[in-house]
């Protein structure tokens, strides 16, 4: 299952897939209703490929979380994550027993089930294994694109400063 492209943005609801990145930002659009939006570097944005489940050994990849709902689901719709707390925590102790009870809320699990159910029904739930390829760099530039643009911003004058020079 790839999710290197696959966003969630803190504020606006589902998933979203990056389409393309822009010198203010990106375009990324909803897995939901597939309207394009542009974000600008100052909001919250998360990477599914960078995210991690807490567990008592380390973190798990939430990639390898999904693949084992997918593999007990036999790639199906995995249970609602609107079910009881009780229930859902039940279900995550089956697809991770050693999974940190007191790190992972019940409201993590309900945005892992939400987000493997969407991706679900678009299709993506896959056996394909992600590539390492050029776009992979991209994706992990996104996370930290805001600490790096002033400084690339302030360097580029200095740059064309000394072409122009010599």
């Amino acid at each position: 299952m790839n999710l290197e492209k696959i966003l969630a943005i803190s504020g606006k609801p589902g998933l979203y897939v990056l389409r393309v990145q822009t010198r203010t930002g990106f375009v990324a659009e909803s897995l939901l209703d597939g309207k394009k939006i542009t974000v600008n570097l100052k909001s919250n944005v998360s990477l599914l490929s960078e995210i991690s489940i807490y567990t008592y050994e380390g973190e798990k990849p939430l990639a390898e979380i999904m693949q084992k709902i997918a593999d007990k689901e036999n790639k199906g719709q995995a249970i609602s994550h609107k079910e009881d707390n009780a229930i859902l925590t039940a279900y995550f102790k089956e697809i991770l027993p050693d999974y940190d009870e007191e790190r992972v809320y019940p409201s993590d699990i309900k945005k892992v089930l939400n987000w493997y159910n969407m991706l679900q029904a678009k299709g993506l739930v896959t056996d394909e294994v992600p590539a390492a390829t050029e776009e992979t760099p991209a994706a992990e530039e996104l996370v930290s694109v805001a600490e790096e643009v002033p400084a690339t911003e302030t360097k580029a004058p200095a740059k064309k400063a000394k072409a122009k020079k010599e």
